[in-house]
């Protein structure tokens, strides 16, 4: 489907895609895969970028007048994209948008597919923000979880990081993962907070369909989520002992609990991250990449060879494989669903200044019954969630979804 996309002063955020891989995981449902699938790796990494590049060109035209205040480059696994390639991509972007002084630039690495120089480069480039995942710092849970690097990986990458210069990084933690006790879930965050990260997001396995994981887990996931005894995976009461056990362990440790999933010291929250989930207006490019503009959502062409063709063309089209208006009632609860996965929750002033309506005219019997529930709680100018709140938050947003 072919549009295009009006232009404003507001501010945007950028998110690159970069779908390549050294080797899909076994739980990961994400649009990505290893270049060797297309018989010649170098190739195909040299006709995604260029592709890449002209569309970043052609986006920049569409919203020369926009000033972009964070870029996400996410995957896949772009660290494993020659340094060249990086290059070439933060070149091309910083010539086609007008990137902010302070942009938060974030680049996603795996450990073991980084060093010194591919680390000194992109921090030549502006680029200010690592996000590692790591997910766990047992090899045999990292074995499980068909990862490419162990622990000793990560050592040397984030040696590497601190002599290149970042202070800013990210490390990804997954618990909840079979086999996985308490135990082996707190050697891995003290191993990682020994490094002094910034920020960690710690993520409850999900079994996604279509992964290898989906096949041999699926039905102990049912029983998980059942309260029914598991096999493999940690049970239901497991998995809340290892819930509460990372917000109270990381609170001990000066992390901060900002959203369900994402810790940070004192002014290092992910920014781009807070964008999403205070629906700010974004641009994503690259392989089956989702944008936000205007009330309206876009998502890129997913099939590499479809979008290869289109953007190597001599005259590319904007053109998208999904366009969505956004009705005003989406718009609302999206506001809320998203705004209450955060600590701060949602402003009342600010959704009337977006919507010309209160919260209390619009949610005012929800937000009432969550409170009673003690779910939600309200200081005068914001509703927030409480921990419990945050824990339970698929009930949180059935009241708004009509």
């Amino acid at each position: 489907m072919k549009t295009n996309m009006g232009n404003s002063i507001e501010d945007i955020e950028l998110y690159i895609h970069i779908p390549f891989c050294v080797k899909k995981c076994n739980y990961c449902d994400f649009l990505s895969f290893a270049p060797e699938a297309f018989g010649n790796d170098l190739l195909i990494k040299e006709m995604y970028v260029n592709a890449l590049c002209s569309e970043i060109e052609f986006k920049g035209r569409l919203y020369e007048h926009n000033k972009v205040t964070s870029i996400f480059i996410g995957g896949g696994t772009p660290s494993s994209l020659e340094t060249n390639y990086i290059v070439k991509i933060m070149d091309v972007i910083n010539k086609s948008f007008n990137v902010s002084n302070d942009a938060e630039i974030t680049i996603e690495c795996n450990p073991g597919t980084v060093n010194f120089e591919s680390l000194s480069v992109y921090k030549s480039l502006g680029i200010n923000r690592l996000s590692f995942g790591l997910q766990s710092t047992d090899d045999n849970e990292l074995k499980a979880l068909g990862r490419i690097h162990d622990y000793r990986s990560f050592l040397n990458s984030i040696d590497a990081t601190i002599k290149a210069g970042f202070d800013n990084y990210n490390v990804d933690l997954m618990y909840g993962l079979p086999g996985q006790s308490l135990r082996s879930l707190r050697k891995s965050l003290s191993d990682v907070i020994r490094f002094n990260p910034k920020h960690l997001s710690v993520y409850s396995l999900i079994i996604e369909e279509n992964t290898p994981f989906y096949e041999k887990y699926n039905d102990d996931y049912i029983n998980q989520c059942m309260g029914k005894r598991t096999s493999f995976l940690p049970d239901e009461n497991e998995l809340y002992e290892m819930t509460a056990f990372v917000k109270a362990f990381l609170k001990g440790r000066g992390f901060q609990q900002y959203e369900i999933s994402n810790f940070a010291k004192n002014g290092y929250e992910c920014r781009h991250n807070i964008g999403y989930w205070t629906r700010n207006q974004y641009i994503g490019m690259g392989l089956g990449a989702s944008s936000l503009y205007d009330e309206t959502r876009y998502r890129n062409i997913s099939n590499v060879d479809d979008y290869i063709k289109n953007w190597s063309a001599t005259n590319p089209t904007n053109e998208f494989e999904e366009v969505e208006r956004i009705t005003k009632e989406e718009s609302m609860y999206e506001y809320m669903i998203l705004g209450l996965r955060m600590n701060r929750g949602v402003s009342a002033e600010e959704f009337y200044d977006i919507y010309g309506r209160t919260l209390e005219n619009v949610y005012g019997s929800q937000i009432e019954r969550l409170i009673n529930q003690e779910l939600l709680i309200n200081d005068g100018n914001r509703i927030k969630p409480t921990p419990r709140g945050l824990e339970l938050q698929n009930i949180v947003a059935r009241e708004f979804i009509k």
